[in-house]
């Protein structure tokens, strides 16, 4: 078989080809996310979120709920307490945050009504 021939079946291999969505491309990232409540944001671009997980129990079966907190960085500060948000699992950035803000899923409600009495004033 002639090198050109090699070549372009080894081109047209579907084995080598890149797929959307399957980890190991460049489109799809193989790191952690998880989704959970903003529940501080004292801190300078950084935010403390809590992800609850719920899982059954090894013997008896009933979901038990247990819950963990992440040290994320949020560059822009523009989580509020109470936020739903996704977070991406990243390289350490200090001792305790390992975690970056990926998006803003859901605005509490307290967020909503301080930023319309800041626009009313």
């Amino acid at each position: 078989m002639s090198e050109t021939a090699k070549t372009a079946t080894r081109e047209h291999h579907p084995a080598t080809t890149p797929k959307a969505g399957v980890p190991g491309t460049p489109s799809e990232s193989r790191r952690n996310e998880k989704v959970g409540q903003v529940v501080s944001t004292k801190m300078q671009k950084t935010i403390v979120v809590e992800v609850e997980m719920r899982k059954a129990h090894a013997k008896y079966k009933r979901i038990v709920r247990s819950s963990r907190k992440f040290y994320a960085h949020d560059e822009q500060n523009t989580a509020r307490v109470g936020d739903m948000v996704r977070i991406r699992e990243t390289r350490p950035l200090s001792k305790l945050k390992r975690w970056n803000l990926e998006e803003i899923v859901r605005r509490s409600a307290l967020a909503q009504v301080e930023e319309t009495a800041a626009a009313a004033e």
